[in-house]
């Protein structure tokens, strides 16, 4: 799966890493100006500097502790207006950082905190209810602006991680488009492959058990054997031809085998030894239930050629347009002591999917006496 990258997220402890002292300074500098401000109407005593500088030193803890020193602030702000740029921040960063129950918490204790600094310093010209109005309003901005900046925040977080959702699923889909393309590989292999090697092999092991045949006999088993390497070259490189595009001029060479080629199927395998034996009819069978039909009959002749060599193998097939195309193959089991090639079952594995995404179910079973598929393909009108 692709590797997803951790983004940085927008934590409040990186943030204040970043801007910790610009805020800081500009705090300073708010707090230098209302402090000029009291200076110049004379009511500025060593107790509001003193009060400034220590309001401004506890800017960077608010980061860190964002309720606790929003509160100790606005104590601050109670006793001394150089403190009230501090508090404003405090109010700012709860708001945009904690839950809002918190934030409006500390908005509140900030406005009586404010009411309680004008209770016993009050502003010349301005009356209490005006004062609180202009406090109200400034606190209740505060708030929406902070809770504002939270939901935004969020809002990006939710998006980041459905994109990190979406990234992780294309990597899933990648990886279970890969598999089933392996499986389809592995399976038109087997399919193309399996039939015609394992008639070699028959022609070779003829050639191994009968060392005394005539001379032109011999001649024309290596000719059988020299013509069906030469297709199975030739199978094998329509298979990767396909695989590889699918719209390739090439795939239109050499026709995908049908239901109407299983003739010539069933002379191959009379051809080395298995009699064949095909009851039924059927014709105008749609392309995909068609190939589908050649697929399974061509995986048990092969079968039956591996496991059971010289057995006779029959073949019904029947069915009507509109319900299903009935196929059943069916072959006595080998004696013990004749030789025969060995399987894994992968074969009638890769044919099961295949039928049952054909719309289709194939079943099998080894009796007493015989080996039995079974296979039911829907024929669409």
């Amino acid at each position: 799966m692709p590797r997803i990258t951790a983004r940085p997220r927008l934590a409040s402890v990186d943030l204040c890493g970043r801007h910790i002292t610009l805020i800081t300074i500009l705090v300073g500098v708010c707090s230098v100006a209302t402090g000029y401000g009291e200076y110049a109407s004379g009511s500025l005593v060593a107790l509001d500097i003193a009060i400034g500088i220590i309001a401004c030193a506890l800017v960077p803890l608010l980061f860190r502790w964002p309720v606790a020193t929003a509160l100790v602030l606005a104590v601050l702000a109670a006793i001394s207006p150089t403190a009230t740029p501090p508090s404003t921040i405090g109010t700012l960063q709860v708001s945009s950082r904690q839950p809002f129950p918190a934030a409006l918490g500390v908005a509140v204790f900030g406005i009586a905190a404010h009411a309680v600094r004008f209770a016993w310093h009050p502003l010349p010209g301005l009356s209490f209810a005006w004062w609180m109005v202009l406090v109200v309003i400034t606190h209740l901005g505060l708030l929406g602006w902070g809770a504002l900046a939270q939901a935004r925040r969020q809002v990006i977080a939710s998006l980041r991680e459905r994109a990190e959702r979406a990234e992780a699923e294309q990597g899933r889909r990648i990886l279970e488009a890969r598999a089933a393309e392996r499986t389809r590989i592995a399976r038109e292999m087997h399919d193309v492959l399996a039939h015609r090697l394992s008639l070699l092999a028959t022609y070779a092991g003829a050639l191994e058990y009968r060392p005394d045949l005539a001379p032109e006999k011999l001649s024309q088993a290596a000719g059988v054997i020299r013509s069906g390497v030469h297709q199975a070259l030739d199978e094998l490189r329509d298979v990767i031809t396909v695989l590889r595009d699918k719209s390739s001029p090439e795939n239109t060479d050499r026709p995908v085998p049908v239901l109407d080629d299983l003739p010539t199927l069933v002379e191959e395998s009379r051809a080395v030894g298995t009699p064949v034996d095909v009851n039924g009819d059927v014709t105008e069978v749609p392309g995909a239930t068609s190939r589908t039909a050649y697929r399974v009959l061509q995986e048990a002749l092969t079968n039956a050629r591996k496991h059971a060599p010289g057995q006779p193998v029959k073949i019904d097939i029947n069915g009507n347009p509109g319900r299903n195309l009935i196929i059943e193959v069916t072959n006595p089991l080998c004696h013990a002591d004749t030789p025969t090639f060995p399987g894994t079952g992968t074969g009638l594995i890769g044919l099961t999917e295949r039928v049952r995404l054909a719309g289709g179910k194939l079943d099998h079973e080894v009796t007493a006496r015989e080996f039995r598929l079974h296979a039911l393909l829907p024929w669409p009108t």
